[in-house]
């Protein structure tokens, strides 16, 4: 008998207070009596419409019944079948506009809390399983994947185990991408991310860092060196920023910067050798998760006054609702409504203020929400020592700038078809460098149905 409780059962939560002052995970995962409480809810409906809101198709009703059963191992084993990143996927897909929003639970009351089941799943294999990982044989051929973030490992993870010798080149010191840089440890703990990257050398994905592609080698190069076909993933790592008076001031950050600094080199550590901004008052341009992640960054680094500012109203933000609670409950402040227009320095070329206009809502926009319009003199100025942009980047311009035959759209972004095939033979591409900044989800997605590619293609030839 399914258990048919409205509600999802609570997951446990560093208090605001207490995480405030800390980078650990603010999520605590669920135990295995709530785990199993949680996976009686699901119906197991015959159509499993879960499963068609999932970008890697997890054969979710199946491991929930495992987790009911007490399955762990089994459940996990079903995970991993499709997603190469669970632990990561548990903790940073947007679950509820996802597989949970066709959860048939979630017609009366919550969905089913599918994103939690698979973290504890994940969390409870890298705890109790020390696995073999049997080297799948060689099939003789070679590829080369550009970028080692969400989508480049899980399309080397897929050629491996299909017998692809893969050699993975990343630009930065550290393979993980924005799982690295971007998302912070308090939402993903770094040691997960790194747990899941010894699982694909162990397969013997080979992974090279500080390796530019555009500048220490090309794509010419590694077709010259014997590889037989390329994926590029090398995500949307350069910031957009609004090009307004002020905006070169000192103290301002691009969200990207900001992150790096703190998350991939650990500027927040005592000790740490990486200069990092301490201001008393910081504010955020943007409303996405990726402000929200600085937002709470800047706070766990002791600034008194964190305040997000955005020109369109919560209805609007597109931040996940978990993540705007949290910085909620942590006492960032939301501005809404509001845009900035220029920012002000002080005679030491430093930021001292940020002007700002006042917006209400107009008519919807292309993207379908309403259009934020300026309210005529209702300038005002923030008292701030910091500001930090988060409103969207765009694909580095260096691998289509170094890449003949590589077409791509008036953002910038690679122009791939569905299988991820570029205009030139025998390049792919997927995730962020393709769609510009989405999710890392979708980017997992795009690399698992270039891998298919791949293979057809290489086997054709």
């Amino acid at each position: 008998m399914p258990n048919m409780s409205l509600k999802k059962v609570e997951m446990p939560v560093q208090d605001g207070e207490v995480r405030r002052n800390n980078f650990d995970e603010v999520t605590l995962g669920y135990t295995k009596e709530m785990a199993m409480e949680e996976a009686e809810r699901c119906l197991h409906c015959p159509t499993k419409p879960c499963i068609s809101g999932c970008p890697v198709s997890v054969n979710i009703p199946d491991f929930i019944e495992q987790v009911k059963l007490g399955e762990f191992e089994k459940a996990y084993q079903i995970i991993h079948q499709t997603s190469s990143l669970p632990a990561v996927c548990g903790r940073v897909c947007p679950q509820e506009t996802q597989c949970e929003s066709k959860c048939v639970r979630g017609v009366k009351g919550e969905a089913v809390a599918i994103g939690r089941l698979e973290r504890f799943v994940a969390d409870w294999h890298r705890e109790n399983v020390k696995e073999e990982i049997v080297k799948p044989e060689s099939n003789g051929h070679k590829v080369a994947v550009v970028g080692a973030g969400p989508a480049g490992l899980t399309c080397a993870g897929d050629l491996a185990k299909k017998g692809y010798h893969v050699s993975v080149f990343e630009a930065l010191h550290v393979a993980g991408g924005v799982l690295m840089y971007g998302i912070p440890e308090f939402r993903l703990p770094k040691a997960i991310v790194q747990n899941e990257i010894e699982g694909l050398k162990n397969m013997g994905v080979d992974i090279e860092t500080n390796m530019v592609i555009g500048r220490s080698e090309s794509v010419d190069d590694l077709f010259d060196a014997g590889y037989e076909a390329v994926f590029i993933g090398s995500g949307a790592g350069l910031p957009n920023f609004m090009n307004m008076p002020g905006e070169n001031l000192k103290g301002v950050y691009s969200a990207n910067e900001f992150l790096t600094r703190c998350n991939l080199m650990k500027a927040y550590k005592e000790g740490s050798d990486t200069p990092i901004q301490h201001p008393k008052r910081a504010v955020i341009v943007g409303g996405g998760n990726v402000a929200m992640d600085a937002a709470r960054c800047a706070k766990r680094l002791g600034v008194k006054e964190v305040t997000i500012v955005y020109r369109r109203s919560m209805e609007e933000l597109p931040a996940r609702k978990e993540e705007v609670e949290h910085a909620m409950e942590e006492g960032i402040v939301f501005n809404l409504l509001t845009n900035p227009v220029r920012v002000l320095g002080d005679e030491n070329g430093w930021v001292k203020g940020m002007e700002c206009v006042k917006m209400e809502l107009g008519e919807p926009d292309e993207s379908g929400r309403r259009r934020p319009v300026e309210i005529k003199d209702s300038n005002f100025v923030l008292d701030v020592d910091c500001m930090i942009m988060a409103i969207g980047t765009s694909p580095n311009p260096l691998i289509r700038s170094t890449t003949e035959g590589l077409e791509t759209n008036r953002k910038g972004c690679l122009i791939a078809n569905e299988n991820g095939a570029t205009t030139r033979d025998g390049v792919f591409a997927g995730g962020d460098a393709v769609t510009g900044a989405a999710t890392v989800i979708l980017a997992m997605g795009a690399g698992k149905t270039a891998a298919k590619a791949i293979d057809e293609y290489i086997q054709n030839k």
